[in-house]
């Protein structure tokens, strides 16, 4: 059960393992921003690279 809460990085991707189970929080102290496209132009061109499968 992943109950840290880093309230500096809001989530709300109850699906990933970094999850805080208590809250809309990512239980990280840091993670990983990425892209899928060579030219990102909108938020739907980034990714969470820290994302773990719950």
């Amino acid at each position: 059960m992943n109950t840290h809460a880093n309230k500096c990085i809001a989530c709300t991707v109850v699906s990933c393992a970094n999850h805080c189970d208590d809250a809309d929080y990512c239980s990280l102290d840091r993670i990983q921003v990425g892209t899928h496209e060579c030219n990102p132009t909108v938020d739907q061109c980034t990714d969470c690279m820290s994302f773990r499968k719950k």
